[in-house]
């Protein structure tokens, strides 16, 4: 296994990308090396290994006859087949790839985006390295010395998902699917023998003069067994536009030893940044690229300029004082594909949470970095989470956290960070969930995650849900963090009302009076013979629950558990890969319940959208929320489509409105040129990223 930049080369924090630009060479050189990403998704043979008898029997050398490997898509997890769903330990997984000659002078590198949760890979027979007991993150391996040039080669996976009692989540502690398999994309990385292997970016602003103070720093190996001389450049544009908006290059020239790597950090002021919201996903690109006289590599991430901070008691974002409305996603819940998502179902689902006015998030797991791009471009703020759940985490441990324990989820922590920190999207990391942080050695790991955090990414905030806050607050390590997260199921998981619910958020304030709140998770479950599933109780706890934290202007944030019923080992309804538990506000294949609508309403920053006919024209009165969701409401706009004869859409208008504080009250008019009467007429306020915040019909 390489050092901690190469878990990270080729799938960087913010959208990443390898590139490679040759230069002229002469005739003997013609194999000089071009960067190439070679996916390794598709066929692959698969099968399973119960008594664990692969890796004596050779499972992993050349491919064998044996009737017992069959071919599976990878992306891949064998738990959403009803044969194979509640199989936990190892399975293999083999395939062959061609090799051309050009790579024999090239780094050659395979990236697995995650295999859960154990991973050993061999190259044509030769043990390349293994990435154990860390399900949700990426890992590289340098297979350079194991391809053959010229030929098919063949990699082979064993893979082990059993239930661990020395990782995080640790044992059957956790609620969520456990689905083993390569679930996410995986590729060979080829560059030359000297490339630039990541660069992070921390991009803050100065609010008053509109510029942006910028870190940047730039790891760059050299995998060759030469010393290698040569430069090294940077270059800044925004993501659309291939016009740079700020260049740099290196005054002399770059040195790396053999084997050896180096890292280049520099600051800079980038004038009159485009800031990252939410409502205005403004992305930037930075390449930097190196260069010898024979050929250059360089390396693309993407990053955003933004601001989301604690002043007062309160969040404030990009210099604006907020309070946010979300809702959490439990990824993998869909039978059909398990936590091996396609692209296309985890941008269904996120824009569901987009339209359900959702602009705030958290996830207990180290996500997809699709999912991540997909909140960069389109604007959705992420809480990335170490998946260390529950208090069996610390089950038998009296005064300090075990050892092994401590230590995988500090690498877990460590490879979230390394690969996540460009994305403008993720604010705050998460520690922890849940884990009874009044327990000595609960209390003890959370403290010693925050003090690495800190270390790794000084500028981001970090918490954890806390579900053990209701008697002596004061003595949980939330105390220790940025701010505090309550886990709040009064009604459900725990007895009681929404009354109860605005008492706890009270006493939280007492005991920590300087700090925001963010009810991390409120909710309905149907998860027991005395809560049966009915959706009317999911409304009735989320529209209770909104207004205690409404009317309490300490609470910066809540989250809403959850968007979906959610796949998990421990479910209570369902059978195979339909086992679930019935938490959401659309069913396991995304099938909305009347809930969604509710949460739709309360997510909303209008209030109420109300539409006065006056023949073809209308008067639009659009009242913002003065509490919350808070928010001023920038470049939104006012679309109405009116529809005539047989219900046909067959004219549209629409106008930018001027910004909308919390708690205005503004009126706009709509005038339609057709003369016939309308049948109905359908308003929308939309976000500038074209997602409806409040709809309004109208029928005569």
């Amino acid at each position: 296994m390489s050092t901690r930049r190469e878990f990270i080369a080729g799938s960087a924090g913010g959208i990443a990308s390898l590139v490679t630009s040759q230069l002229p060479t002469a005739e003997t050189n013609s194999e000089s090396c071009a960067a190439e990403v070679v996916s390794l998704c598709g066929d692959w043979l698969f099968r399973t290994d119960p008594d664990d008898v692969g890796t004596r029997e050779n499972w992993f050398g050349s491919r064998t006859g044996d009737e017992a490997w069959r071919r599976v898509r990878v992306p891949h997890t064998w738990q959403v087949e009803a044969a194979l769903a509640d199989y936990c330990g190892v399975a293999w997984y083999q395939r062959c790839f061609d090799v051309p000659k050009r790579w024999r002078h090239c780094a050659v590198r395979v990236e697995f985006e995650a295999v859960f949760h154990s991973a050993t890979v061999w190259v044509n027979g030769v043990l390349a390295g293994e990435h154990a007991r860390k399900g949700y993150t990426s890992f590289t391996l340098d297979i350079a010395q194991a391809i053959q040039a010229g030929r098919t080669n063949t990699i082979a996976l064993r893979v082990d998902n059993a239930f661990n009692q020395n990782m995080v989540p640790r044992g059957r502690s956790s609620d969520w699917a456990h689905d083993g398999g390569i679930f996410r994309p995986a590729q060979i990385l080829v560059t030359p023998s000297t490339f630039v292997e990541q660069a992070d970016v921390d991009a803050v602003p100065d609010l008053t003069s509109g510029d942006a103070k910028l870190r940047i720093t730039a790891y760059i190996r050299n995998a060759s067994t030469e010393s290698w001389k040569g430069t090294v450049s940077f270059q800044i544009a925004e993501e659309n536009n291939p016009a740079a908006v700020w260049t740099h290059s290196a005054g002399e020239g770059l040195s790396i030893p053999a084997l050896a790597a180096r890292t280049i950090s520099l600051e800079t002021t980038l004038t009159k940044a485009k800031l990252w919201h939410f409502d205005s996903p403004n992305l930037y690109r930075l390449e930097c690229s190196i260069a010898d006289d024979k050929e250059s590599h360089r390396f693309t991430t993407i990053f955003g300029v933004r601001k989301f901070e604690i002043r007062d008691g309160a969040f404030h974002f990009n210099g604006e004082r907020v309070r946010l409305m979300g809702v959490e996603r439990m990824a993998g819940s869909n039978p059909q594909f398990g936590m091996a998502e396609p692209t296309a179902w985890i941008d269904h689902d996120h824009d569901d949470i987009k339209r359900l006015n959702c602009v705030f998030t958290r996830v207990h797991w180290p996500q997809d970095k699709r999912v991540l791009d997909y909140c960069d471009r389109h604007g959705i703020l992420v809480q990335t989470e170490v998946p260390a759940w529950g208090p069996d985490t610390f089950a038998g441990t009296t005064t300090r956290p075990e050892e092994d324990i401590l230590q995988n989820g500090l690498e877990q922590l460590r490879e979230m960070i390394a690969r996540d920190r460009n994305h403008p999207s993720v604010v705050v990391w998460g520690l922890c969930n849940e884990i009874n942080g009044q327990n000595p050695p609960a209390y003890q790991f959370a403290q010693r995650m925050l003090e690495e955090a800190k270390r790794l990414d000084p500028g981001r905030l970090c918490s954890y849900a806390s579900n053990s806050l209701a008697e002596t607050p004061e003595r949980d390590v939330a105390g220790l963090m940025d701010f505090i997260e309550t886990n709040e199921y009064y009604g459900s998981w725990a007895p009681g009302t929404a009354d109860d619910a605005a008492r706890h958020l009270d006493a939280l304030h007492t005991a920590f009076p300087d700090k925001p709140i963010v009810v991390s998770e409120y909710g309905y479950c149907a998860c027991t013979a005395d809560r049966p599933e009915g959706d009317e109780k999911r409304v009735e706890i989320l529209a209770t629950h909104q207004n205690a934290i409404r009317s309490r202007d300490f609470v910066a944030g809540a989250i809403f558990f959850c968007y979906n019923d959610y796949r998990t080992h421990i479910g209570d309804r369902g059978l195979d890969s339909c086992r679930q538990r019935v938490h959401g506000v659309v069913d396991i294949y995304g099938a909305q319940k009347p809930s969604y609508e509710h949460l739709r309403q309360e997510s909303s920053p209008i209030e109420s959208l109300t539409l006065k006919p006056q023949g073809n024209r209308f008067e639009v009165q659009i009242k913002t929320r003065p509490d919350f969701p808070l928010y001023t409401l920038k470049s939104y706009k006012l679309r109405g489509i009116f529809f005539g004869q047989g219900n046909i859409p067959i004219e549209l208008q629409e106008v930018t409105l001027p910004h909308l504080t919390p708690g205005s009250d503004t009126r706009w008019e709509l005038a339609f040129g057709v003369s016939e009467a309308p049948v109905r007429v359908h308003i929308d306020v939309l976000r500038p990223t074209g997602f409806s915040v409040r709809s309004q019909d109208w029928k005569p």
